[in-house]
């Protein structure tokens, strides 16, 4: 019992004094943390390396629009670390006399076998990348996709984010994606309608609107140009309705209406056109037997 417990100790000794096993490891070791020291200054000049190409191809004649800029550096930056993570994994196991070759085989086995039931992973990425190259909708663009409308927040290879002016983030497989709103690719219209009493003067309330909506570029840098008054959109029970529209920049044109709303207001009120409001006449039967007495007996009088 004694000369095995001696026998033990004896190999442990000699294993942690083996000065080329502790030469190894450490030597191993250096290259790892090596590994892992260039792989992070790759990635950062990488990235930097990019975002120069992108701030120089923004000073040439060619270049893409700020929203697919935006799309594509995310993207290469995305796909850069992606490879730069994978190689370093395969030097770290390089590194531990692992056989990498046997390994990438059996992986590519594997991912052949998993591509196969793996149908929907890979239409998200096939979908994702012809709404990268076709410039369906980039990141910053204001969209709907199904019931959810929201600013573009990232594009991936196999996901969409966009975030809604509630904070709510929602996240589509590419695949999913059947059919996008973009409010962001063309400028957009604000249509705002004006109730005027039937009291009023329709021509005179007319021309204070028409005074209003040619000083508001000059007030709203939002407006591509000046507001249009169509005129009379309807007739309703208590009220004449004039409509306005006005052209603005993408996305803005919900601000524009409240806006237009807020300066119809108050220049009306400062020429004292009155906007209608619910009105109620309240009237009882004695009142109205009273009145058709007063004019039957009126009537008998002239006869």
């Amino acid at each position: 019992m004694k000369e095995n417990v001696d026998q033990s100790i004896n190999s442990w000794y000699k294993w942690i004094s083996n000065e080329q096993m502790w030469m190894t490891l450490g030597g191993r070791t250096l290259k790892i943390i090596a590994i892992i020291l260039i792989s992070a200054l790759v990635i950062r000049i990488g990235k930097a390396a990019i975002q120069n190409v992108f701030k120089v191809r923004a000073k040439s004649p060619l270049r893409f629009t700020e929203r697919r800029e935006a799309t594509l550096l995310k993207l290469l930056e995305n796909v850069l670390v992606y490879v730069i993570y994978f190689v370093s994994f395969i030097m770290i196991l390089s590194t531990l006399t692992i056989n990498v070759t046997g390994l990438l085989a059996g992986a590519g086995i594997v991912g052949l076998a998993i591509g196969f039931g793996a149908q929907n992973l890979v239409r998200d990425i096939i979908t994702g990348f012809f709404i990268i190259f076709e410039d369906q909708f980039s990141v910053g663009d204001y969209v709907r996709i199904g019931g959810s409308e929201g600013f573009v927040e990232e594009i991936g290879l196999r996901t969409t984010k966009i975030k809604s002016w509630t904070g709510e983030l929602h996240i589509f497989p590419n695949g999913n994606i059947s059919e996008v709103t973009n409010y962001s690719m063309h400028n957009s219209i604000a249509v705002v309608d004006v109730s005027i009493a039937y009291e009023e003067n329709i021509d005179e309330a007319e021309e204070v609107i028409q005074e209003l909506l040619a000083k508001l570029p000059h007030k709203y840098e939002e407006l591509v140009q000046p507001p249009e008054l169509l005129g009379v959109q309807n007739l309703a029970a208590s009220e004449v309705v004039m409509r306005i529209v006005a052209e603005t920049i993408p996305v803005r044109h919900w601000y524009i209406a409240r806006m237009i709303r807020k300066e119809v207001k108050m220049a009306l009120d400062a020429r004292g056109i009155e906007i209608p409001f619910p009105r109620m006449v309240l009237y009882s039967r004695q009142e109205e037997s009273e009145i058709k007495h007063s004019l039957e007996k009126k009537k008998l009088e002239g006869e």
